[in-house]
């Protein structure tokens, strides 16, 4: 009976330290700059669109305000610019995942707003 890890999806490995790792190579090293580098990255390209989507959002509920559409639409882009904004909020914690998902929703319903007009 061999000893297994109680805990097979746990991250252990991603626990460990460049100093824990006494044989690394240079392309290991190359390796841990580069998902560094990506994960920066995702979180400046959540943070920054859900920004920029969440202005555009704003700017055109104020415009749909102020002209002759239903309610429902600039209530729709205002809602959808509110989770745009959250979702860049989420995406500047690196929590990208739900940040990009945040950003499919606050578009659509803003899309869907658009089509009631």
């Amino acid at each position: 009976m061999g000893l297994r890890d109680p805990h097979p999806n746990s991250q252990a490995g991603a626990l460990r330290s460049r100093a824990m790792d006494a044989d690394m190579d240079v392309d290991d090293e190359e390796e841990y700059e580069d998902d560094g580098l990506d994960a920066r990255r995702a979180r400046w390209t959540a943070t920054g669109t859900g920004a920029l989507l969440a202005l555009v959002g704003l700017a055109a509920s104020t415009l749909r305000f102020t002209g002759s559409a239903p309610v429902l639409v600039p209530g729709a882009y205002a809602f959808g610019a509110g989770v745009c904004g959250l979702a860049s909020v989420l995406g500047a914690r690196g929590r990208t995942r739900r940040a990009l998902w945040l950003l499919i929703a606050g578009v659509m319903v803003m899309a869907l707003g658009d089509q009631f007009d």
